[in-house]
């Protein structure tokens, strides 16, 4: 996991320039009119799917769902889905039920399009458009690297697609700025997480599927249960839960909804809450320079997945092969 994380910034700086896999991906896209899009991606794989959720829904205004593959695999029940576009992102692109879904997205008259690591896989088999994120091989159960490069072939997609400058520009930049992350040290988070009992995440719009995916690596690396919420919700029913052991991590990236994280953190340390913060005038924790608000939270996962990887080596636990997991889920 160590080394994987370390290679996080070369295997992502391919799809960061000139990517011509993204822009042939978007081209089929462009100039159709989908009434929806579905993303389809199970744990980390859905994580990234919450932030193309985010990019497609604001860049091109096309409303999107998360697919639920049991409803094909379990309930026998495909939806119909005639015009519209399916997306599925996935590391091996060998998880019966999504390739199922894919499948059957693709019989109900969807045009399918599977971001995956293996474009030999049955998943890429089943679909019409396949983009390779070509993050290399990955051995530790943990994913890290594969996760950051599914985040950016899906960013990628949406600039090239969208005609965004500001979001190309952004990623050209990102491969320095991940090599900049992998020297903070978020060790002081790290540290609050000794003796806590659980573990929560918060933060908004683009940085939500990141912040749902530490929390994921907080739960099988550390065998912490952690909670990834927005920062909207935490303030309302989940608050109660949150106490003086119980330790908060924000993440703020620079855009509109900057100020709702701010307000929270200022509230949970009013109330003599434990806060890290990353990110804005609240921030505690090592960060850089504001960049484009859609790839700094890609870039946040890097010091946070270094702390929770060292946090679990210095508890004696292995984060390459944590206890009851496997690196394909197989289940339906």
């Amino acid at each position: 996991m160590a080394r994987e994380i370390a290679e996080i910034p070369e295997a992502a700086a391919p799809l960061c320039a000139a990517w011509p896999e993204a822009e042939r991906a978007a081209a089929a896209l462009r100039g159709r009119a989908f009434p929806f899009a579905v993303v389809c991606g199970r744990g980390s794989s859905g994580h990234a799917g919450v932030h193309l959720r985010y990019l497609i829904e604001t860049r091109l205004g096309l409303p999107v769902s998360a697919s639920a593959p049991s409803v094909v695999t379990g309930y026998g029940r495909p939806p119909r889905m005639e015009g519209a576009l399916f997306v599925t992102i996935s590391q091996s692109g060998r998880s019966p039920d999504l390739v199922a879904a894919t499948r059957a997205a693709r019989e109900g008259g969807a045009l399918t399009l599977a971001l995956l690591n293996d474009a030999a896989s049955p998943a890429a088999q089943a679909a019409d458009l396949v983009l390779p994120i070509g993050a290399g091989p990955e051995r530790a159960v943990a994913a890290t690297k594969t996760v950051v490069n599914s985040l950016v072939a899906g960013a990628a997609l949406v600039a090239h697609w969208a005609g965004d400058g500001a979001l190309a520009r952004g990623l050209a930049a990102l491969p320095p700025r991940l090599s900049a992350a992998l020297a903070l040290d978020w060790g002081a988070w790290a540290a609050d997480l000794a003796d806590a009992p659980a573990a929560f995440v918060t933060g908004r719009g683009l940085g939500l599927g990141p912040v749902r995916e530490i929390a994921l690596k907080l739960a099988e690396t550390l065998r912490l249960p952690a909670l990834g919420y927005s920062a909207a919700e935490l303030r309302h029913g989940p608050r109660a839960a949150i106490a003086a052991a119980t330790p908060v991590l924000a993440l703020r990236q620079d855009d509109p909804l900057a100020e709702g994280i701010d307000a929270l953190v200022a509230d949970l340390r009013q109330a003599a809450l434990r806060v890290h913060a990353c990110g804005g005038p609240g921030g505690s924790l090592p960060w850089l320079a504001p960049g484009h608000p859609a790839c700094d939270p890609i870039a946040m996962l890097v010091p946070a997945y270094r702390a929770i990887e060292r946090e679990a080596r210095r508890r004696g636990l292995d984060p390459d092969a944590p206890v009851g997991l496997t690196k394909v889920t197989e289940t339906l």
